[in-house]
């Protein structure tokens, strides 16, 4: 199992990348927004990689952070989600687009992306809404990004490559790992406080943990 390929770009195409790491090169499929982070042919590159092996091929997926990597996991968990309709998904919606499209049920948010219909969304939707929190709460670790060897590291946000430097946790993904986990220990589901705390995060994408939590309690009080 290949889990990560680090080395110099040789090439990029319309959907994958060729990477060379000292003499063998690995053709990795990514995402359109992974893909828009790239380097010009020559520049160092670092992925987490999945491999995929079917009985009459074998393709490696690259993802910039362990959280991409997780959602594409579980995505193509969904009967009619191959690896590729997975990357369009977290292409259209990046990792917190698709947490917050599953956790809210949105299924019009995922039928956006290009090659999937409405009875796949309402699938994704309907089968992986109590499955988002644990990748949702996955917070920093799961924002930490692959880095080339002492040179560059891909930047999950800006699509650039920028000096190599300890990476940065995702503020968000952190502050909603941080909420959710708080309103678990609270006594609420772990579904109701995802969808919770992605309904908060929608309204204030900037917004803490504690900011997160006092929405998301108003989200979960009673009515009437």
């Amino acid at each position: 199992m290949i889990g990560k390929v680090t080395g110099r770009m040789d090439y990029r195409n319309a959907d994958h990348v060729l990477i060379d790491t000292g003499g063998v090169g690995y053709i990795v499929y990514c995402s359109e927004r992974t893909l828009a982070m790239m380097p010009l042919p020559g520049g160092m590159v670092s992925l987490y990689t999945e491999m995929v092996v079917r009985q009459d091929f074998m393709q490696l997926y690259g993802f910039p952070t362990l959280a991409e990597r997780e959602w594409h996991r579980l995505l193509t968990s969904v009967q009619g989600v191959g690896a590729k309709a997975a990357l369009a998904i977290l292409g259209t919606l990046g990792t917190d687009g698709t947490g917050r499209a599953i956790t809210l049920g949105d299924v019009g948010a995922i039928k956006a992306a290009p090659g999937i219909g409405p009875k796949i969304a309402q699938r994704v939707a309907n089968e992986l809404k109590d499955k988002a929190p644990a990748i949702m709460a996955l917070g920093a670790s799961g924002a930490q990004t692959a880095v080339a060897d002492d040179d560059v590291v891909i930047e999950p946000v800006k699509p650039k490559v920028v000096a190599a430097k300890p990476a940065a946790a995702d503020g968000s993904a952190a502050a909603q790992a941080d909420a959710l986990s708080a309103l678990v220990n609270l006594g609420y589901g772990a579904g109701d406080a995802a969808s919770a705390v992605a309904e908060a995060s929608g309204g204030d994408p900037e917004a803490d943990s504690s900011d997160l939590i006092r929405a998301a309690l108003r989200l979960l009080a009673p009515k009437g």
